[in-house]
């Protein structure tokens, strides 16, 4: 199965060339600003593409599925939307999760420790294909040489899981695939540091 892994679009997806696939992954922050506006663009882009599944999750800058979570998820006709839920597609197993911990005040952000890793502990166990929104502590997470900003929790509740893929984003400046203990986890964000949508999707043959 030929996954195709976008993120941090922020609404320029019509800028991006997105090869074909079975399945095309876009692991959040799609909206600009979090409009509802904004996610029925991103839903007829969708619509568009040739890949037979698609599967959303939330960012923290997707405001309106936190805020207006009914009106929003009724846009979404075109993908299958995950917040904490799980899809088999052909005997695979994906979980799709969009938080991450606190950043100023932005959409679906929790306290690390607790409230947080009790989101991370109802992953279960035979997933396959993880897909969050922002990386674990140490893998894909630097915003610069000296900062890593990575969800400890997350990294924890790794240890718990055999997963072949972990698909993820909102750390623009790490960008790119890393393989620890057989699973290929996969920064697929794309946008820059200076918000420009010039990193191409990452393609995974699973």
């Amino acid at each position: 199965m030929r996954l195709v892994c976008i993120s941090d679009t922020h609404s320029m997806h019509r800028q991006v060339v997105v090869p074909d696939g079975d399945v095309l992954i876009h692991a959040g922050d799609c909206l600009g600003v979090g409009t509802l506006e904004e996610l029925e663009d991103l839903d007829n882009w969708f619509s568009e593409q040739p890949h037979r599944h698609k599967i959303l999750i939330a960012g923290n800058h997707d405001w309106c599925l936190q805020d207006e979570p009914a009106d929003a998820e009724a846009l979404i006709r075109n993908a299958v939307y995950l917040r904490d839920r799980s899809i088999d597609i052909e005997g695979l197993k994906f979980w799709g999760s969009p938080w991450t911990p606190i950043f100023f005040d932005w959409a679906f952000n929790l306290e690390r420790g607790a409230p947080i890793a009790e989101r991370w502990a109802q992953i279960p166990s035979d997933t396959d294909v993880l897909i969050t929104h922002g990386p674990p502590a140490g893998i894909l997470d630097k915003v610069n040489e000296s900062l890593a900003v990575g969800c400890s929790d997350l990294a924890r509740e790794l240890e718990r899981l055999t997963l072949k893929l972990h698909i993820f984003g909102h750390i623009h400046e790490s960008y790119g695939q890393q393989m620890l203990n057989d699973c290929l986890h996969v920064n697929a964000s794309t946008c820059t540091g200076q918000f420009k949508p010039l990193n191409p999707p990452i393609v995974v043959d699973i």
